[in-house]
């Protein structure tokens, strides 16, 4: 049973369509702060279209979304950006940009149309790829780096904007095995030191067995399931969501998810 909680992002009976075509139907959940919430749902869910509604790329056909009291509408681009940051799946730069440059870009929100990042905005993006352990690589071509260290600058860029809520598209997508975990324990620590709320969606319900604090099952753009990793990621559920046999194996303290022998 979903318990009441403060909310720092606040989801009210959300609709969202693409012409006739509906997207998300009646979609209700809040996100507390210090909070990493994961989005699971098969290909076409409206997982992504979720996100891009939250940081108003784009907008809901009915329904509202309110960041910490304040109804998105009512904000203004640079208020958004102020409070809302996010890391898409994949981002290719026009131009041979410098890690550092990319994770300047961050301060793009605090500045006005004709200024220029100031010592202030420097020392931001450089506390930035210390927590994330790239300020090694602050000089280096952001085109000449590995898939994992391109998603460790996308996450500092969006530390550098100094917003309460981070939005992630499947921040695992493209890389190896250690990087996934890499990225999302560094994202489970900072939703923790830093006090963000987190809204990420993933492509592994095991991503979020082990890294979300709640979890939303989506399919088909309804939200059908709500709650902790454990009362959420049952194998009744994701049967259901993904349309075959699932296991969740657990030794007591871990749980795995896997395909059920039927599969």
């Amino acid at each position: 049973m979903e318990q009441a909680r403060p909310s720092v992002v606040d989801i009210q009976s959300l609709g969202f369509a693409y012409g006739e075509a509906m997207i998300l139907h009646d979609l209700t959940m809040a996100v507390g702060p210090h909070e990493v919430f994961a989005i699971v749902g098969p290909n076409a869910a409206g997982k992504t279209t979720l996100l891009r509604c939250v940081e108003r790329v784009l907008s809901p056909r009915t329904g509202t979304i309110r960041i910490d009291g304040r109804d998105l509408k009512s904000l203004s681009a640079r208020d958004v950006s102020r409070r809302v940051a996010s890391v898409p799946q994949s981002h290719t730069p026009a131009f041979p940009y410098t890690v550092q440059d990319i994770v300047l870009m961050g301060r793009n929100p605090h500045l006005s149309a004709a200024s220029q990042p100031g010592p202030h905005d420097v020392a931001v993006a450089q506390e930035a790829m210390d927590e994330l352990g790239i300020r090694a690589i602050g000089a280096r071509p952001y085109t000449q780096l590995s898939g994992g260290q391109l998603q460790m600058v996308l996450l500092a860029r969006a530390l550098a904007q100094e917003t309460q809520v981070l939005l992630l598209d499947e921040p695992t997508a493209h890389l190896d095995f250690r990087n996934q975990h890499l990225v999302l324990s560094r994202i489970r620590d900072l939703a923790v030191r830093r006090g963000l709320t987190v809204i990420m969606t993933v492509h592994d319900p095991n991503d979020a067995m082990q890294y979300a604090d709640r979890v939303g099952l989506v399919s088909d753009g309804v939200l059908v399931a709500l709650g902790t990793p454990q009362e959420v990621l049952t194998a009744d559920n994701l049967g259901q969501l993904y349309g075959m046999p699932i296991e969740v194996l657990t030794d007591g303290t871990r749980h795995v998810i896997v395909a059920g022998i039927g599969s």
